[in-house]
């Protein structure tokens, strides 16, 4: 087992270090999002979120904000869009699961990355993405099935479900333009995008405008500041930090929330906390890869006396 692990390397980098700290803050956002979506609707509290994310990058980046390029633009918007479909879809779903479940639903996002790949893109996983996949749909069997029927997703996990599908698309774009574009330029542009997708999905959604409240205007400002925090230290990491050591490291966040949760009284059942921790494993599994060992070289060890 030990020459197993001997294989990969762990050790960590300031970027990983801060990844690992937001990750756990990130777990504990999901009690707050399930509060908030007690006083407004799923999409204008994610518009008014990220309403004030933008707000508050954008009052420390204005100066840099007169070099926007095209290329910031393309790139903000898709981000932005895909935040918007990721972060509104959760939050419509927390309506109707628990913040746990929530989380480890989210957390398919990992191993469904190499799966969207190959059907996007034809590149085919590898075994270990494939085994991933298979132990975290298993997991999604055994934790979202309601009320103990494990062949059927209420309406709250498929929704769920969709936004870990906008998350995977979110991870990949943010590592595509990563060390292209201006990160605070950048940061800005998808907050507003995402802000102003939330709220034009009021419209097919039939949401209307909730009555403010303080303690709305004060869970959205809590969780737009951080959102804002999330996003700079994301794009800003990854710019050094590979894909998959970053998902590794968000793999913590579904256990965090589980903490938490558990901590504010939710008690997922004994067969959904076996189908988070096989959603869990499938993660890790997943981004599993062996190094290759090197061949021994093939140039003859010169005499003690040749000459180089």
């Amino acid at each position: 087992m030990a020459s197993f692990f001997s294989r990969y390397a762990f050790s960590v980098k300031p970027q990983e270090a801060l990844l690992i700290l937001i990750t756990m803050f990130w777990g504990g956002t999901f009690l707050a999002v399930q509060y908030a979506v007690t006083l407004s609707g799923p999409f204008f509290f994610v518009g008014l979120r990220f309403a004030m994310a933008a707000l508050a990058v954008g009052l420390m980046s204005i100066r840099v904000l007169r070099g926007v390029t095209w290329l910031e633009i393309k790139a903000g918007v898709a981000i932005g869009v895909s935040i918007a479909l990721g972060y509104g879809m959760q939050t419509w779903g927390l309506q109707s699961i628990s913040s746990s479940k929530s989380a480890f639903i989210t957390a398919m996002y990992v191993p469904l990355v190499p799966l969207l790949q190959w059907l996007c893109l034809g590149r085919m996983p590898g075994l270990m993405s494939c085994i991933g996949i298979v132990l975290a749909f298993t997991g999604l069997i055994l934790l979202a099935g309601p009320e103990g029927n494990l062949l059927a997703l209420g309406k709250g996990e498929l929704i769920t479900l969709a936004c870990a599908v906008a998350v995977a698309a979110e991870i990949i774009l943010i590592s595509a333009w990563a060390g292209k574009v201006d990160i605070r330029r950048v940061t800005v542009i998808q907050l507003a995008t995402a802000s102003l997708v939330a709220f034009f999905a009021m419209l097919p959604a039939g949401e209307p405008i909730p009555p403010i409240s303080n303690g709305l205007l004060f869970v959205a400002v809590g969780l737009g500041i951080f959102s804002a925090i999330i996003q700079v230290v994301m794009n800003w990491a990854q710019r050094s930090v590979s894909p998959t050591r970053a998902t590794i490291i968000y793999t913590g966040e579904p256990v965090w929330a589980g903490i938490f949760g558990r901590l504010a009284g939710e008690r997922l059942p004994l067969l959904a906390l076996l189908g988070g921790a096989f959603i869990v494993l499938g993660v890790l599994v997943s981004e599993l890869k062996f190094k290759k060992k090197q061949a021994p070289s093939q140039v003859p060890d010169k005499p003690e006396n040749q000459p180089d």
